[in-house]
């Protein structure tokens, strides 16, 4: 009896034994595959499923940012987008300037020139760089711009441009309006100066510094701030309790955190570059410098038939590229039709019964002081907030229209912002009922330019979460999302607030809210095809052309 009994003891223990194996094993195998999915599945630039080792995607190791806790998902989605922003440079050592790209010996040449084109068509154009000794250069990595325009018409759109990664570089525009179209191209930065940036972004995110004032009584001391702070000393930890962004400030030696007063933006460090690679940024020499064409420089096009027409307009689907045109001076895009909010009563009519959030940079600001400028009864309240900093707020009384302004939470390169006013969007979003009666429009962009990419990336992920929750108890909220755009640029802004930093944040905008249910507001390209210079805060004609846009996703054309 007590030997069935012991050899019954020791099968039961065999087989648990055995359990306990078949179940770490499946556990591992699960966590193994999990890790290759996140590994192995992503898009790079051209579109095809590749590997991170392959692509060699790695982590900005900037405040433990490579540490961050992602669930698979997030960590798939964000090698994704640095897969997608991959910018090929080759690693060839110091390059002289002479050998630096030249845009005035640099030439483009249209391919497929023809007698005429019809409205629809695509006009594809050839790129040559040559370098300040005119010869070709062999690699590519230069940043362009180009764009098809017609000046008498005051027309004008985008190209899409490709690197070939031998000098050369095709670009693509699909022609939009009939007449004389001419075609320009510029050099942005060269691939030599495009390396400068890469670094400044990896090796010197803290190139814009911040600052606090912390009071108590009579004593106050001002500190440094920043996402992280190297070192030792003591730190004041200001990381939200809810979404998790990281802010802190050196400790003051005689008060406490809890008496911070403000925040504000330091400066800028100086002695980024050396003497040889500050030869890159030259204005007027390889800074946003057109490149000329050899031969015609323009195409004759002709319009379609009405037929033909209707065809093109119901094909265009939502990868629509570009997304829209100038025509007469009027943003026309291309997936549906905008109203003109000409006359003050219209924008009335439109916001009648609403409350509008404004958050984000000054490039939203520029619409709450377009609106309270341009409708008279509008007015502003005024609430002793700081000049350009806010919060504002905007009362129609008799239409019963409320419109708010609020920056976005740190960093943030505001002169003076109150402690108690430094609001992070996606905790405000979480505040806001929502409704058909809630409008919400949102740019976050130009003061993450300095910050490796995976803080960008950190920051739109809280506020599409909350963009998400806020669609999902309240479907008929409309929320706008404002891009980024194009600014003038000179040696010094170039290493801080490039067009080429903010393209990068662009896409990565793009590509996080794609398919969340919200509208884009294209600035991105409203800037870029506009015949008037660049700046970080447009003319009023483009503003209005993006307030055009905006009020005509809260108030659609009836059909």
């Amino acid at each position: 009896m007590w030997i069935n009994f012991f050899r019954l003891r020791l099968f039961c223990c065999l087989l648990a034994v055995l359990m306990v194996l078949v179940l770490v094993i499946n556990v591992t195998q699960v966590e193994y595959l999990d890790h290759e999915t996140v590994s192995a599945m992503f898009i790079d630039s051209s579109g095809q499923f590749v590997s991170s080792q392959v692509s060699g995607i790695s982590r900005n190791p900037y405040c433990g940012y490579e540490h961050q806790t992602l669930s698979s998902r997030e960590r798939m989605e964000e090698d994704s987008l640095l897969a997608a922003l991959q910018w090929q440079v080759p690693d060839m050592g110091p390059v002289p300037f002479l050998k630096s790209t030249d845009p005035s010996s640099s030439y483009f040449v249209i391919l497929n020139s023809a007698a005429f084109f019809k409205v629809g068509s695509q006009l594809e154009v050839l790129v040559h760089v040559q370098d300040f000794q005119r010869k070709p250069k062999k690699y590519g990595g230069d940043y362009l711009q180009a764009r098809i325009h017609s000046p008498k018409l005051q027309a004008g759109a985008v190209g899409r441009v490709v690197d070939y990664q031998n000098g050369s570089y095709k670009v693509f525009f699909t022609l939009l309006w009939p007449g004389k179209v001419k075609v320009s191209v510029s050099l942005v930065h060269p691939s030599e100066g495009i390396r400068v940036l890469q670094h400044l972004q990896e090796e010197k995110p803290d190139r814009v510094y911040f600052k606090s004032l912390f009071r108590s009584g009579r004593i106050s001391e001002t500190t440094e701030c920043n996402v992280c702070l190297p070192g030792s000393l003591p730190l004041c930890n200001f990381t939200d309790l809810y979404t998790g962004e990281p802010w802190f400030c050196f400790k003051p030696k005689k008060l406490p955190c809890s008496s911070r007063i403000n925040h504000f933006k330091g400066g800028y460090l100086k002695g980024l570059v050396t003497a040889a690679e500050n030869a890159f940024f030259q204005s007027g020499v390889n800074i946003k410098v057109p490149i000329n064409s050899s031969g015609p420089d323009w195409v004759t096009v002709i319009p379609r038939r009405t037929k033909e027409t209707n065809n093109l307009e119901l094909s265009q689907g939502s990868g629509t590229f570009p997304s829209g045109y100038y025509y007469k001076d009027q943003w026309m895009p291309r997936k549906f039709k905008m109203r003109q909010f000409n006359d003050p009563d219209n924008i009335t009519e439109c916001l009648q019964r609403k409350v509008v959030y404004l958050f984000g940079d000054s490039t939203i600001r520029q619409w709450f002081e377009y609106l309270t400028t341009f409708v008279p009864d509008l007015v502003e309240f005024n609430l002793g907030s700081p000049k350009n900093v806010g919060p504002f707020l905007a009362v129609d009384q008799k239409h019963n229209i409320l419109l708010r302004y609020r920056c976005h939470g740190p960093p943030i390169r505001f002169t003076t912002v109150f402690s108690n006013e430094l609001r992070y969007v996606a905790n405000e979003l979480n505040g806001i009922v929502g409704g058909k009666n809630t409008v919400v429009a949102i740019a976050v962009w130009s003061h993450f330019s300095t910050f490796p990419l995976e803080v960008y990336i950190r920051r739109l992920r809280n506020i599409r979460r909350a963009v998400v929750q806020l669609l999902d108890r309240s479907p008929k909220t409309v929320v706008v999302i404002r891009t980024a755009n194009a600014q003038e640029l000179g040696p010094e802004v170039s290493l801080f607030n490039s067009d080429w930093y903010n393209f990068q944040l662009d896409t990565i905008l793009r590509k996080m809210f794609s398919g969340v249910g919200v509208y884009l507001v294209d600035a991105w390209e409203m800037t870029l095809a506009h015949y008037l210079p660049h700046k970080l805060h447009p003319d009023e004609v483009i503003v209005k052309n993006q307030l055009d846009m905006f009020l005509s996703f809260v108030c659609p054309l009836e059909t």
